[in-house]
């Protein structure tokens, strides 16, 4: 027989076996490979990127609120409404607004501000708490750790009522290609901000809540991709063969050990 001793047998059938599990789990689960490359991925959104915003200022009321949108395109729009939603809040001191909007693929910024009321307050009060800012698609993919809502949960509530916050963001694109080769386009950034007190031509202070961003030309891609069956075969084979050639080599030593004792063991008796 190949294998002469029985306990060399038993540990060389629990190798393969645990070798064998080992590889067939690494097969059956998926892997998540990125890379990076200049391009722009989403060539079918027709230039533009879409944007969610969830935002709450607890002070100042849902009359006063509105978005405005401009860029390096020519884009300038004051009150910007479609899409949007103001629930009030504190018994309608404060407001909530959730806006979802498209932006131009080119530098310039979206901002909270009461630029678009009929009347400007005496003193607005720009504290706030951000809850969501994402562009693109919503990816929920476990495996896939990313800055796709940098801001969530920025507080701003003990800042200055009276400073404009300025958010610059560094947008940058994002693939998703899953096993069936459907992509998805989404938007990472990163943030920095800063806080400090404008004065208009006429000497008012009319803060704002603005989101400058610009756009990487570098583009991040993820795919899913599963070890290839030929690979799974080989390396069991691998595993078998290697397992049985070293366990050949260990039974033969302590065979041959074996055969040295029993000659020393009868030299003695005779």
């Amino acid at each position: 027989p190949l294998l002469t001793s029985f306990p060399v047998s038993v540990c060389c059938c629990l190798f393969i076996l645990f070798l064998f599990l080992s590889e067939l789990t690494g097969f059956i689960a998926t892997e998540i490979v990125n890379e990076l490359y200049v391009d722009d991925p989403d060539k079918d959104s027709g230039g533009k990127i879409e944007v969610n915003l969830n935002i709450s200022l607890p002070n100042l009321n849902c009359e006063l609120v509105g978005l405005d949108i401009q860029d390096e395109m020519g884009r300038h729009e004051v009150g910007h409404i479609d899409n949007s939603m103001k629930i009030p809040l504190n018994n309608g001191d404060g407001c909530r607004f959730e806006g979802h909007f498209s932006i131009n693929k080119v530098p310039g910024n979206f901002h909270v501000s009461t630029h678009s009321a009929t009347a400007q307050p005496q003193n607005p009060d720009m504290t706030h708490v951000i809850h969501k800012l994402s562009f693109g698609d919503k990816l929920q993919v476990h495996n896939v750790h990313g800055a796709f809502n940098a801001l969530e949960g920025a507080d701003k509530l003990s800042s200055n009522p009276l400073a404009s916050h300025d958010y610059i963001l560094k947008i940058v694109p994002t693939v998703y290609e899953d096993m069936s080769g459907k992509q998805r386009y989404s938007y990472q950034y990163t943030v920095a901000n800063k806080e400090y007190v404008a004065y208009s031509h006429t000497g008012r202070i009319i803060p704002a809540i603005w989101f400058r961003y610009d756009l990487s030309p570098i583009t991040v891609k993820y795919t899913e991709r599963r070890q290839p069956l030929y690979r799974f075969i080989t390396s069991i084979c691998a595993i078998i063969g290697g397992t049985f050639t070293v366990a050949g080599i260990l039974d033969s030593c302590i065979f041959t050990a074996s055969e040295a004792w029993k000659k020393i063991q009868l030299g003695k008796m005779q």
